[in-house]
């Protein structure tokens, strides 16, 4: 069976793919900005395990033999489901895989936006570290005795929650409705958003969550709050969260994705030193991609003998 792995794979990562072929998987490595090559490939692809760049009606249309798209993660909103369906391709995901890591990178963020570490990082290693703007100590902060609002209630913010109330925050949040099990409270999301120091986004991207944080949204919530998004840059209306930045109630952002990926050189998050941006990798860790290769060479086995397949979304 052949496979693309559609991202560029480190070379540990590479390696432990190789004994594969003992198991009938041929899998081949192709950068997501590879056009080239993912075009010349793609006819003979059986299964594509796929990252982030979006697969789209005319990729599949080129691609006779497909019968798998395994995403590696949860999000599938960079996949045209209708397209796989109609072309008779599965499309699978992996929750929980990466749940860990997301968490870890989660509270990273809203502590780097705390303790205002871009900015102090970057005077720090420019010598300039003992001669701060003193008034840049009005804007640090502890994550103990602040309530943080937490948007949705999967498999992420159940791993950050017990860590949280841990460092003595307060938590809330918003879900479909309450979960007897989670022990925190409920509130709608605009009661959250107006309650909430820290509002961290944990919701998929689709129609109905389309820019959920919409500027009527973001002017509302609380002044001094923070935002962070480690799920998908379209939950916010990005324009919007600029102004809310900079002459709006909030006090600073932790962002893993954005509206438009790779976010554009010239984007006015970049310039704002009151913003903590990493490139989407809040999922990357070494253990992470060995949970996800698992799931992805077990469903490629269940492909090949014609058994159910796991988290079929498609």
């Amino acid at each position: 069976m052949k496979v693309l792995l559609h991202y560029n794979a480190g070379p540990d990562w590479r390696r432990d793919m190789e004994p594969l072929v003992q198991q009938g998987l041929e899998v081949v490595c192709c950068d997501e900005a590879d056009d080239k090559t993912f075009y010349a490939v793609l006819p003979e692809i059986e299964v594509i395990w796929h990252s982030l760049r979006p697969i789209r009606a005319e990729d599949m249309a080129q691609a006779p033999k497909l019968r798998l798209i395994q995403k590696i993660g949860v999000g599938v909103n960079t996949i045209d489901l209708e397209a796989a369906e109609e072309n008779g391709v599965a499309v699978c995901n992996m929750p929980g895989s990466n749940a860990q890591a997301v968490a870890e990178m989660t509270l990273l963020l809203m502590l780097a936006c705390l303790r205002r570490l871009p900015v102090v990082h970057e005077a720090a290693r420019a010598g300039r570290g003992w001669a701060l703007d003193p008034a840049l100590q009005d804007t640090m902060g502890e994550v103990k005795g602040r309530t943080v609002g937490l948007v949705g209630m999967g498999s992420i913010p159940r791993a950050l929650l017990p860590a949280l109330k841990a460092m003595g925050a307060r938590v809330v949040y918003t879900a479909k409705g309450a979960k007897s099990d989670v022990d925190a409270e409920y509130r709608d999301l605009d009661d959250l958003l107006a309650e909430a120091d820290i509002v961290s986004l944990h919701v998929p991207l689709t129609a109905e969550t389309e820019e959920l944080l919409d500027r009527d949204r973001l002017m509302a919530m609380r002044r001094g709050a923070i935002l962070i998004n480690t799920a998908r840059g379209g939950l916010v209306e990005q324009r919007a969260l600029v102004d809310a930045l900079t002459d709006g109630p909030l006090l600073g952002a932790g962002l893993d994705v954005f509206a438009a990926e790779p976010i554009p050189v010239n984007d006015p998050l970049l310039r704002l030193d009151n913003v903590v941006l990493a490139p989407h990798l809040a999922w990357l860790t070494k253990e992470t991609l060995a949970r996800s290769l698992a799931v992805a060479v077990e469903n490629c086995l269940r492909l090949n003998d014609g058994r159910d397949l796991l988290n079929r979304v498609v």
